[in-house]
């Protein structure tokens, strides 16, 4: 089943400008494609790859401390939003303690996205 909500990540624009984003709660195809197809161009957010063949758990903060919110399915895109700095996580992308913000209180270790990049490729999220 589908779950949409408008984006507020980004100071409300998205809701300004009608836009919602559809995340994928379940494992049908249909869910997949419509997250794979968020409008993030429209806010000028650039997606990354989850690592190939990993189901990756989305935390509601920057450690596995957090509580799952729900989990990724292989072969997926992410809209990284912003970076924080959280627990140190290693996964097929190496050891960092950089978390990816991919939707409103919905992170992923950096660990496994891959950004090209051993550093930020996003703003800092405010603490």
């Amino acid at each position: 089943m589908l779950r949409r909500r408008t984006l507020t990540t980004i100071g409300g624009a998205a809701a300004a400008l009608g836009l919602v984003l559809v995340t994928a709660g379940g494992s049908s195809a249909a869910e997949l494609a419509a997250y794979r197809t968020a409008p993030t161009a429209a806010l000028g957010v650039a997606r990354y790859p989850i690592a190939p063949g990993y189901r990756v758990n989305v935390r509601s903060g920057p450690g596995t401390k957090y509580g799952i919110v729900r989990t990724l399915l292989a072969d997926v895109s992410v809209p990284i939003y912003c970076q924080i700095e959280g627990e140190t996580a290693t996964g097929p992308y190496g050891t960092t303690n950089l978390w990816d913000n991919i939707a409103s209180d919905e992170f992923v270790s950096d660990a496994y996205v891959h950004t090209g990049s051993d550093g930020y490729v996003a703003r800092r999220c405010a603490p």
